[in-house]
C-alpha cells in the first residue's frame, strides 16, 4: 500500500494487482485516493495519472470449489462456481461507494480519473463451467476485463452480452458469501491463501524473467 500511494504521488500510473479480498480492495482504493491527494498537494496534473485495481476472479472459484468438494455435503457442492463472481460483484459495490464519495469528488473536480476495476484471471479453469462466464457475468460500465486469448475467442464466437450483470446483484452476492460461511468455507483463509500463492508465483515469474535477460545479455556480450 505505501508503494501504491507513493508512486501515484509522484505522478506515475499504477496497476495494483493480485487483489483477492474485499478488505484488500478497500485498502487499495484508499491508497489510490491518498496518492492522488499527495500528488495534488505537490502540484501535479491529476488527469495524467491513471490506475487500475486488478481483482482476480477464477482462482477464487478454484480454491473455494476445492474446499467445497472436501466438505462434500449436498449444500456445499451446490455452491460450486458461485464464489468468484459474487466476490467481484461485492468489490464493484465497494467501488461505487468509494467513487461516489465526497473525498473522490474533491479529486475529480481537479481532473482526476477514477481507478478502474480490472477483472483478472478470467479464463475458466474448470471445464464444467461455461467458458465465457467470467466475462458475461461481470459486465458493467467503467471496468476492464483482461481476457486470455481463448476466452476472448469464446466470447466473440458465442458470447451474448446481456447488459449490466453487476449492479443489481449485490444482495445475491452477499447471500452467496453468507452461504459459503454457513457450510464451512473460511473466506479470510481462502483470500489469504490465494494472495500468498499469487505473490510466490509472481516472484517466480520475475526471477525467471531476470534470468532469461541475464542469459541474453551474457550471450550478446560473448558475441561482441
Amino acid at each position: 500500500m505505501p508503494a501504491i500511494r507513493r508512486t501515484l504521488a509522484e505522478g506515475i500510473s499504477v496497476n495494483a494487482t493480485l487483489i483477492f479480498s474485499l478488505d484488500r480492495y478497500d485498502a487499495v482504493m484508499n491508497a489510490f485516493l491518498s496518492g492522488l491527494e499527495q500528488a495534488r498537494q505537490a502540484g501535479r496534473t491529476l488527469s495524467r495519472i491513471a490506475s487500475v485495481a486488478s481483482f482476480f476472479i477464477s482462482r477464487v472459484d478454484t480454491e473455494v470449489d476445492r474446499q467445497l468438494d472436501k466438505i462434500g455435503t449436498a449444500e456445499a457442492v451446490a455452491l460450486r462456481g458461485r464464489a468468484a463472481i459474487a466476490n467481484a460483484r461485492l468489490a464493484y459495490q465497494r467501488h461505487l461507494r468509494v467513487f461516489g464519495s465526497e473525498r473522490w469528488r474533491a479529486l475529480e473536480v481537479e481532473g482526476a480519473r477514477s481507478q478502474r476495476p480490472l477483472w483478472a484471471s478470467t479464463g475458466v479453469k474448470d471445464p464444467a463451467y461455461d467458458d465465457t462466464r467470467y466475462v458475461l457475468d461481470l459486465v458493467t460500465p467503467g471496468v476492464v476485463n483482461t481476457m486470455p486469448e481463448a476466452t476472448l475467442n469464446a466470447v466473440a464466437d458465442h458470447g451474448v452480452v446481456r447488459g449490466d450483470t453487476m449492479s443489481e446483484y449485490h444482495a445475491e452476492a452477499e447471500h452467496v458469501l453468507a452461504a459459503l460461511t454457513h457450510v464451512g468455507v473460511d473466506y479470510d483463509d481462502v483470500v489469504r491463501t490465494l494472495e500468498v500463492e499469487g505473490v510466490h508465483k509472481f516472484v517466480a515469474s520475475w526471477n525467471a524473467l531476470l534470468e532469461s535477460v541475464a542469459v541474453a545479455l551474457g550471450h550478446r556480450g560473448a558475441d561482441g
